[in-house]
């Protein structure tokens, strides 16, 4: 299982004024991307053999099964479009 640490905080920082950010392996990431709500519950995964960005939609295949690990560049999405607009593609099962 993977897990990872994260400090989360609001700040002025990176030109975003009070804005929740996530600090993960020198990279800040909006803390949305990285945290499940009810309207983003679209899954980001990265795949493990390819390491394609593959995002999954509730009721696909492996929707359930599939976990989110920022640490490994994987996030949640609140619409299909986000997603592809960050260069992912929909699972094909």
């Amino acid at each position: 299982m993977r897990s990872t640490k994260k400090v989360l905080f609001g700040a002025v920082l990176v030109g975003a004024v009070g804005a929740g950010y996530a600090y993960d392996r020198g990279q800040l990431e909006p803390v949305q991307a990285l945290m499940q709500s009810a309207s983003c519950n679209i899954k980001g995964n990265v795949s493990i053999d390819t390491g394609e960005r593959i995002y999954h939609v509730p009721g696909q295949r492996y929707y359930e099964q599939t976990v989110i690990s920022p640490r490994y560049g994987e996030r949640w999405f609140c619409s299909e479009a986000e997603a592809r607009r960050a260069g992912w593609r929909r699972s094909k099962v």
